[in-house]
């Protein structure tokens, strides 16, 4: 009886653990395709045009995936908890208005990004507050939230644009500044990415991100603030949209009503194509990092070997439904993995039972 005793409980946790380690593998694995795809497509633009990775052209594809990566960083925090922000881009969009106004009128530039980033907050908190406490269906809240910043956004702006004559030239100078062909908008990047990372890593607030995502009733039954959780991830991907917006602005010096228009879907594709899974519960912000860069790559390529940038938007979509249909694949190996549990179970015990 001992030895059934013993070999029981193991056996009992073999399968989630073989089925938790597929997973990672499987998401690890996605992020060194991800990158693989970027560099071949890199080393095949540079043997065509040697002048592809010079200073200015490395500078100029970080300065690109710079914002996006910010974006992609919030985004992934809520599409882990099994919602998306749809809104993310006209926050932008807001945001990046704010702050050129304030700078336009002889405000600080360090003032100028706390503004974006509040505003961002607010944003967020709408959300999460109509998603958490409202119930609300994420797609349906987020969608109205987009259309009713949109609609703020060109009433306030109308047909005003902020230019780079209308900045501090410190400000644009520290857009398109860096340390060698690395720009500080990359830096600020790489130091939220990293941040971002570290705490779903080794908190417990970011791991129960994880848990909400991929079971919401066990998250619930196990004491895990879902609401809160929900909500905190709202704020901070409005607020990473809200900062992104400020840094939008000093890359590219020109805000007008439009700004933003249609960023959500391209945030979301890099999220998804980064192997952060659309069902929650799984993937990495590294991921979605990485799935940035290479969307945003896309548009530097096709121009440096001499192809129309029509066909961009036709390979971010074939890179898009890539991800889903692996995301299904892995789902559907997952689930089979998980399913020997109870056969496995029920042979351990007959040998212990013959055993004794």
């Amino acid at each position: 009886m001992t030895v059934t005793t013993t070999d029981e409980p193991s056996a009992a946790g073999a399968p989630p653990a073989g089925g938790t380690r597929l997973l990672e593998r499987v998401l690890r694995t996605r992020e060194l395709a991800v990158l693989a795809v970027f560099l071949v497509m890199i080393a095949v633009t540079q043997a065509g045009n040697s002048r592809f990775l010079s200073e200015q052209g490395v500078t100029d594809l970080l300065l690109n995936a710079a914002v996006l990566v910010l974006v992609a960083t919030g985004q992934s925090l809520v599409v882990l908890t099994r919602n998306v922000d749809l809104s993310v881009g006209s926050t932008l969009g807001i945001s990046a208005f704010a702050a050129g106004t304030w700078l336009h009128g002889g405000g600080h530039a360090v003032v100028a990004v706390l503004l974006a980033v509040l505003l961002g907050v607010g944003c967020g908190l709408l959300n999460g507050l109509l998603v958490s406490l409202g119930q609300v269906p994420a797609l349906v809240v987020t969608l109205g939230t987009l259309y009713i910043v949109r609609g703020a956004d060109s009433l306030w702006v109308g047909a005003r644009q902020i230019t780079a004559a209308d900045l501090p030239p410190g400000f644009a100078d520290f857009g398109s500044g860096g340390i060698l062909a690395v720009p500080w908008l990359a830096l600020i990047a790489l130091a939220v990415l990293v941040a971002t990372a570290y705490y779903l890593k080794h908190y417990s607030g970011g791991r129960e991100l994880y848990a909400l995502g991929s079971n919401p009733e066990a998250a619930r039954l196990a004491g895990i603030p879902v609401r809160r959780r929900i909500l905190a991830a709202y704020t901070c991907c409005g607020a990473l949209a809200g900062l992104a917006g400020a840094l939008y602005l000093a890359r590219f010096g020109n805000v007008d009503s439009g700004t933003g228009s249609g960023y959500e879907l391209t945030v979301v594709s890099a999220v998804v194509v980064g192997g952060v899974a659309f069902t929650g519960g799984s993937g990495s912000v590294y991921g979605a990092a990485l799935g940035a860069l290479l969307l945003t790559s896309v548009n530097s390529v096709l121009p440096a070997l001499g192809v129309s940038s029509v066909w961009v938007l036709a390979i971010d979509g074939v890179l898009l439904l890539l991800a889903i249909a692996v995301d299904r694949v892995v789902a559907l190996r997952v689930a089979a993995a998980l399913k020997k549990g109870p056969g496995l179970r029920r042979t351990t015990m007959a040998k212990g039972t013959a055993g004794a």
